[in-house]
């Protein structure tokens, strides 16, 4: 006898109905998956690689992902923006930044939503992972290493743990060993509740123009001392696990219009999706439907 398609069927909850807390880790709407994203372009062999590298060392440098006139249209767009330097140490006396990069230039979507980096990303992260930080960093000649630490230090969860981010440095001019490379700890990222010591080893990501550093958001890290003569121009975009605050409120900093433009990656990765059951939401719908309105 067939059943009717209005009824369960013979052991399973009629549809709608939540009867224990394992319910609640669907989708409730029941209409916005999480969508693969083009990372699954990537072949396996390659993610496999990059993955045990990262889960070895905290980091792993991906090489020449962009070609030289890709980052001759980044740095041509951004080198206008960049008109002052950081409020503190940390940020950098001697160190640019521009924030809310989405919404003044798009010349730098290509880091962000980089297969190479997504497929990375879909292994370390549950699905709808969040853009958590977007930043162009221009190192000038002078500037004093940075303090080093880990990215995700301020979730204050125990060490140690699984990392909750993940970040990548991308290199639109050449890091070289004396211009302000990023300094990594190799390991460092199983560490629990101790610091860096002098004997720790430290590792400079020296790379090519179009490459990129990712590194899990539990590695100590910091930027390196620029004793050359020119600046060193980096962007670096920042993820974290969906049910995570990001450190940017890209939904509050980013037009619809902006939105609407950029790919169904980056979309997804502003916050336009929904973290089972219902983190994300808005007015109890899914944030996509803010789409069909105005900006």
């Amino acid at each position: 006898m067939s059943h009717s398609p209005h009824l369960p069927e013979p052991g399973h909850s009629p549809v709608g109905t939540i009867d224990s807390l394992d319910g609640l880790h669907a989708d409730l709407a029941r209409r916005h998956k999480a969508t693969e994203s083009s990372g699954t372009a990537v072949p396996e062999a390659v993610v496999d690689a990059d993955f045990a590298a990262l889960r070895r060392d905290g980091y792993v440098i991906l090489d020449n992902l962009l070609t030289e006139a890709e980052c001759q249209d980044i740095r041509a767009a951004v080198t206008p923006l960049l008109d002052r330097t950081g409020r503190n140490t940390f940020e950098g006396r001697l160190t640019q930044r521009l924030y809310s990069v989405l919404d003044k230039t798009r010349a730098c979507d290509r880091l962000v939503d980089h297969p190479r980096v997504l497929a990375l990303l879909d292994r370390l992260l549950m699905p709808n992972y969040l853009l958590s930080q977007l930043q162009v960093i221009n190192i000038l000649p002078g500037e004093n290493p940075q303090l080093l630490h880990p990215d995700d230090g301020m979730y204050p969860i125990p060490r140690p743990r699984p990392p909750l981010s993940a970040a990548t440095v991308w290199a639109i001019d050449a890091f070289t060993e004396d211009n302000g490379a990023t300094v990594v700890l190799p390991g460092s990222q199983l560490w629990g509740d101790r610091r860096p010591e002098d004997g720790d080893a430290r590792v400079k990501a020296v790379m090519s123009p179009g490459s990129c550093v990712f590194f899990v958001g539990t590695l100590w890290h910091g930027g390196g001392a620029n004793a050359s003569d020119r600046a060193r121009l980096a962007v670096t975009a920042q993820y974290c696990e969906p049910w995570l605050r990001p450190q940017e409120a890209f939904t509050l900093s980013t037009t619809r219009d902006t939105v609407r433009a950029v790919t169904e990656d980056i979309r997804r990765m502003l916050g336009y999706s929904i973290h089972p059951p219902f983190l994300g939401m808005v007015d109890g719908m899914h944030p996509k439907r803010l789409l069909d309105g105005s900006s």
